[in-house]
């Protein structure tokens, strides 16, 4: 029996699900393995008989608390697929106002008839088993851990900097043409895509196991940023990560006085701790 696989979405762009169908012929051959039942952007045929799920989306809703939950009871393997489901993402920037201001804004007049909360990755609600970050995540890096689901394996996350695929790929730094990045911190894995494309690296896989904040805080100062620049530029994608206390192996929290604190790490770190993976 091939297993039963399920994609469900939250609050995103659901753009991770589509690099899913971008794969073309690399997909076609994974679904000879695989029996996809729960996909609402390919078929409208739904069921509830999954082994694994992968999650698109952060957690904003009471509602997104319940259904989460379910999803769990179900997936012998839950993936955290995509910046928002691993680590929040851009969702978490509503954290830093006021959720009446928030509604105000975005719904005018409305406001009273929408119910949401702080947002949050899937992790600070039930154990994830396997994490796929990025935005959007990388699709190769999805197709390598749906072949290790299928033999019954769990892949780790690559734990270096982006730098690192940055220098293999040649590309001049971006401190060096007076730009700032969050490269020096943040998990590799993507191929340093948007260096590589001419940008800067915008955090978006969160950050490595033991980041040194502590001296990209001094580099990014040393290019004009103050503290609260800083804090923008991390909470662009890991606002929850930063401030909230979910993240990596040592939760760290740049202070109003520029000053690194270090919290308590939460129960499940970014590299996954969840549930052991059915072989």
């Amino acid at each position: 029996m091939k297993p039963k696989v399920a994609f469900f979405d939250f609050t995103s762009c659901e753009g991770c699900q589509l690099e899913v169908l971008n794969f073309g012929e690399e997909l076609v051959e994974l679904l000879a393995q695989i029996d996809i039942v729960n996909f609402r952007e390919v078929r409208s045929r739904r069921a509830d008989n999954y082994e694994i799920a992968f999650i698109d989306g952060a957690i904003t809703t009471e509602s997104d608390i319940t259904r989460i939950k379910k999803i769990r009871e179900q997936a012998k393997v839950l993936v955290a697929m995509g910046a928002c489901a691993c680590l929040g993402g851009v969702n978490c920037l509503k954290n830093f106002l006021p959720m009446e201001e928030n509604l105000r804004i975005v719904y005018g007049d409305c406001a009273r008839y929408y119910n949401t909360i702080p947002a949050r990755p899937v992790s600070s609600v039930v154990p994830v088993d396997c994490y796929l970050p990025g935005c959007p995540m990388n699709r190769y890096e999805f197709l390598k851990l749906a072949k290790a689901l299928l033999l019954g394996k769990k892949p780790e996350l690559l734990n270096y900097p982006v730098c690192v695929e940055c220098k293999l790929a040649g590309n001049i730094c971006a401190f060096d043409k007076a730009e700032t990045c969050l490269g020096p911190v943040t998990r590799a894995g993507c191929n340093a895509i948007c260096v590589t494309s001419g940008r800067h690296c915008w955090g978006c896989r969160g950050l490595v196991d033991e980041p040194n904040i502590n001296s990209e805080k001094e580099i990014l100062q040393k290019h004009g940023l103050t503290i609260q620049d800083i804090l923008e530029k991390y909470r662009h994608f890991n606002g929850y990560l930063i401030e909230a206390g979910g993240g990596p192996t040592q939760h760290h929290s740049l202070s109003g006085e520029g000053q690194l604190e270090r919290r308590p790490s939460p129960p499940l770190p970014l590299s996954g701790e969840g549930r052991e993976v059915s072989k």
